[in-house]
């Protein structure tokens, strides 16, 4: 029975290796994905043989299916629930036992760079912010970051939006970074150094600004060179593959890392109140001063006010603007949570 890529929900094993193994299109017999490339399961099985030396069987614990669902976000499909992932699994190893037997990462699987860059981000804030203590592995965070270099196409459309200040429409000239002397300090830019903030849809970008109900927004289209580099912290789990590696320590030193580089995404991602903000930003900014001098030209992450993706660009110039137009907000949606 052929599986297809849609099954496992991996990039690296959709973009590089079922594209070697495939020779029919048609509709997978797992997760029922149709005109897809189909492969014969145990075509995978030495990567996932691989991949499962990072667990060690033990009485208790999780089955594999179990692992790979929670560390590597894999069988994410609507249809790929465990019974269905489970056979799928058993027929890559070609083995009905394995998918029975119970499993516990490794000790392998340890790291401490999540407890040093917690460690890290409090100097940052309270102790020593320019010349601290606590030494990070900049050359192994280097490492993980080239993990999370953004691979597909950018959208050819992005967006910023500005409280319009009467009656009169921004021009596109004032719609773009503030200049140095007169750049705040942001989520990604320290006060002074100013980044580009694009959003992927109106909505998020007009969000992202605060307005109150009855407020007029503008918003200008910006477009960027599809040839930036970009790391993407929305997702770090989904974003990269452990099949990418080349053996077990490797892959085990990844998992170790993983949720050293989700807290990363939550870095940019988590909401700040505005009477902390120059305090608690510290550590993004550290986080895209540091990505920057590596090369790369800007950030991706999640919006925590919209539904899309922002980006902040490190040079403002590499974007260009298009036309701004007017948008008048009509409701501002308010939820909340006991305390």
């Amino acid at each position: 029975m052929p599986c297809c890529a849609e099954c496992i929900g991996d990039s690296y094993l959709r973009q590089e290796v079922i594209p070697l193994f495939s020779s029919e299109i048609g509709t997978c017999t797992y997760c029922g994905s149709e005109d897809v490339e189909l492969v014969d399961p145990e075509d995978l099985k030495e990567h996932f043989e691989i991949l499962s030396g990072i667990y060690t069987p033990t009485d208790e614990g999780k089955t594999l299916v179990e692992w790979f669902k929670e560390d590597w976000l894999m069988f994410d499909h609507s249809t790929m629930a465990i019974p269905n992932a489970n056979q799928l699994l058993a027929d890559i190893f070609d083995d009905g036992n394995i998918i029975r037997q119970r499993f516990f990462p490794s000790e392998l699987c340890n790291s401490s760079t999540l407890a040093t860059w917690e460690e890290f981000r409090q100097e940052l804030k309270h102790e020593n912010r320019f010349f601290p203590k606590t030494n990070l592995d900049s050359e192994r965070i280097n490492d993980l970051l080239n993990l999370l270099v953004h691979t597909e196409a950018l959208a050819d459309t992005w967006y910023r939006a500005r409280i319009q200040r009467g009656d009169t429409v921004l021009t596109p000239d004032n719609m773009g970074a503030p200049p140095e002397k007169l750049s705040s300090h942001g989520r990604a830019n320290p006060a002074g150094i100013p980044y580009l903030y694009l959003a992927s849809n109106i909505t998020t970008a007009i969000s992202e600004i605060r307005p109150h109900t009855g407020e007029l927004t503008n918003v200008a289209t910006f477009t960027i060179p599809p040839v930036l580099k970009l790391i993407d912290l929305r997702h770090p789990r989904k974003t990269i593959s452990p099949f990418l590696l080349a053996d077990e320590n490797t892959i085990a030193q990844l998992r170790g890392d993983i949720e050293f580089l989700e807290n990363l995404g939550e870095e940019l991602t988590r909401p700040i109140l505005p009477e902390v903000a120059a305090i608690d930003y510290i550590p993004s900014q550290y986080l895209c001063e540091f990505i920057k001098t590596y090369g790369y030209h800007g950030v991706m992450y999640r919006s925590s006010v919209g539904d899309g993706i922002n980006i902040a660009l490190f040079e403002p110039d590499s974007a260009t603007v298009g036309e701004v137009t007017s948008h008048k907000v009509t409701r501002v949606v308010v939820d909340v949570e006991d305390n």
